[in-house]
């Protein structure tokens, strides 16, 4: 088969071995993939593959089954599906653990459904399985015009919540019509500032961040009593000061999560609540896939060019 691999920094469409089924897998002929800033790190030498893991960027795909390891029960060849990946997505073929299947959504297409494993298994496992989003409370989203970040925002909206978001003014538009009740320039305003004027000076109850150092002080100072911060990224830098007396004052709470290095039990008891509690939502149309562009996997370099740039809105998919 063919894949994208990473050779001095560079992505070369090659041919490698094909993959197989091990006990607990199964192999999916690839459709189409989707492009992830751990994709860009991946190549940029900082974010290799946890052991065991396809040496291949792609954190996730959709496809048909093809093959069918030893003790998987439940699925089967000529199955569509969509997946979960530490690795391998940018081929023609991925072997993925059964656990980290996932249907397609009603009413989608194959190449659509690429869009939504990842950001829909980071969003509901921060948002939703840890930092317990409630309906009537208040979530705060930065990145807004990303792929975590529109999902973040139309599933926080599905959910009952009053969802705040950081974007370029550009993009404020298209998250208004995706249920943001306020959209902020964070190049031009103080996010700070902005929420607390909105939420009359409480503040917002959980915050979902991909900026990291940066954000971490204005973040505490944005939160409401008992609010949770789940920091997923760190484009804004790793380290700085914790202002711990400000964080008690606010009996808040700042926890860090990845998705990719997790065992595969955890994954898959992921993936089983994005399919009992978000896939419903998609189907009806609450949750859609905001893809801005598909390109042919062999330009997968021009995709990563797309992502880099962040003028994208929504999800960036390579379509064999």
């Amino acid at each position: 088969m063919r894949a994208i691999v990473i050779e001095d920094k560079q992505l070369v469409w090659a041919e490698v071995p094909d993959p197989e089924a091990a006990e607990g897998e199964v192999v999916v002929d690839v459709t189409a993939s989707a492009v992830n800033r751990a994709d860009v790190l991946q190549r940029q030498g900082f974010y290799p593959p946890p052991p065991g893991a396809s040496a291949y960027p792609g954190l996730e795909c959709s496809g048909v089954i093809s093959a069918v390891g030893p003790g998987v029960t439940g699925h089967h060849v000529g199955e569509r599906v969509c997946a979960l990946l530490a690795g391998g997505g940018y081929a023609e073929r991925v072997a993925v653990p059964a656990g980290q299947l996932l249907p397609v959504p009603a009413g989608l297409s194959l190449v659509e459904a690429a869009s939504l494993p990842e950001v829909a298994c980071t969003v509901w496992s921060n948002v939703v399985d840890r930092d317990r989003l409630r309906p009537g409370e208040t979530l705060l989203v930065h990145g807004g015009g990303s792929g975590i970040g529109t999902f973040a925002v139309q599933l926080g909206a599905a959910l009952g919540a009053t969802v705040l978001v950081t974007a370029r003014a550009s993009k404020h538009e298209r998250l208004r019509a995706l249920g943001a009740d306020l959209t902020i320039d964070y190049q031009n305003d103080d996010f700070v500032r902005s929420v607390v004027n909105h939420t009359g000076g409480r503040g917002v109850d959980v915050v979902l961040d991909i900026i990291g150092a940066k954000y971490l002080a204005r973040n505490i100072e944005a939160l409401a009593p008992d609010g949770r911060i789940t920091v997923i990224g760190m484009q804004g830098g790793r380290t700085t000061e914790l202002d711990l007396g400000a964080l008690m004052a606010k009996r808040g709470r700042v926890s860090s999560t990845s998705l990719r290095a997790r065992p595969a039990a955890d994954k898959a008891r992921i993936v089983a609540g994005v399919r009992d509690q978000v896939w419903p939502l998609v189907a009806a149309g609450l949750v859609k896939p905001i893809v801005h562009r598909t390109f042919p996997l062999a330009e997968a370099a021009a995709a990563h060019e797309l992502l880099e740039s962040s003028d994208h809105f929504g999800k960036i998919l390579l379509q064999r």
